[in-house]
């Protein structure tokens, strides 16, 4: 398996390459958001940067779980450690949970005790602008990447920047209520992103769960039907498969002719193993095989 566990290593490298490019663009993203929310005294651009600093941090946090996600098996992980990546975006559902509820607690304060108006010039809003149009860049570059490479962590950072782009849309459209006399608009918007915040985290969970509870990678069916067109074979059955973040494993046992020799026997195992990986995109295919 070389030459896959080349492409593995090819696939970690540009996991991780993509991380460090956008890690640079939240970094700044984050020291935009900050300087503005300071100098305008605005709790709602400063709580956006720090929703935007927890995408650094998870940049930060990915890099270090795909390196780990990345080796390769040993005696106490005979799979390999590929879902430590899918644990990682389960791990930014907390990051998640946290940006929720520090939203919910400072709308219901504002909504509570009642808003400040704010003021903002325009080059403070342009600013604001440009990291929103940054950010909509890092969703698309990180979501077509995390496609890509089917990197659960890349998909699930991309969706979390993708409520910090709701979020500084919030954030926009309060400061302009504000200055128009609504200064309530702020709490209202931002509950309506915490609701957004909510479901991008559902989302993830049901991406990572089926990796961490050994969900089938293939349904038994398609197994059992490209098993079957080999030479050979006149039955699959005893399938089992299961996913590990971009991994996928199989286990199928195959009944051959009784008089087959050993070695006959064999190269139709090898036959059902290769093709299982080409037609179904395995990383590693064990058969058995029993005579009939």
């Amino acid at each position: 398996m070389p030459h896959r566990d080349s492409a593995l290593a090819d696939r970690t490298r540009q996991v991780r390459g993509v991380l460090l490019g956008i890690l640079l663009a939240n970094l700044a993203v984050v020291g935009v958001k900050f300087a503005v929310g300071l100098s305008i005294g605005s709790l709602a651009v400063v709580g956006d940067a720090m929703h935007s600093s927890v995408d650094a941090i998870n940049n930060v946090f990915g890099l270090a779980v795909v390196r780990f996600a990345s080796k390769g098996p040993d005696a106490e992980h005979p799979y390999g450690h590929a879902k430590f990546e899918s644990l990682g975006a389960l791990l930014i559902v907390v990051f998640l949970s946290l940006s929720v509820f520090e939203l919910l607690r400072g709308a219901w304060d504002r909504l509570v005790h009642g808003a400040p108006s704010l003021t903002v010039t325009p080059v403070q809003v342009g600013l604001l602008g440009l990291t929103l149009l940054i950010n909509v860049w890092v969703v698309w570059f990180e979501t077509r990447a995390g496609r890509r490479l089917n990197s659960q962590i890349l998909l699930a950072d991309a969706a979390h920047t993708r409520v910090d782009v709701f979020i500084t849309i919030a954030v926009l459209g309060g400061l302009a209520l504000s200055h128009l006399g609504y200064p309530a608009a702020d709490p209202v918007l931002a509950i309506v992103v915490a609701l957004l915040v909510v479901r991008v985290g559902w989302e993830i969970v049901g991406h990572s769960l089926p990796t961490l509870v050994d969900g089938a990678a293939v349904d038994e069916a398609t197994i059992r039907r490209e098993a079957e067109e080999v030479d050979g074979v006149r039955s699959a059955y005893g399938i089992r498969s299961r996913i590990a973040a971009a991994l996928s494993f199989a286990e199928v046992t195959i009944a051959v002719d009784g008089e087959q020799n050993v070695a006959a026997a064999h190269r139709i195992a090898d036959a059902v193993e290769e093709r299982l990986r080409e037609e179904l995109g395995f990383y590693q295919v064990q058969v058995h095989v029993e005579p009939c």
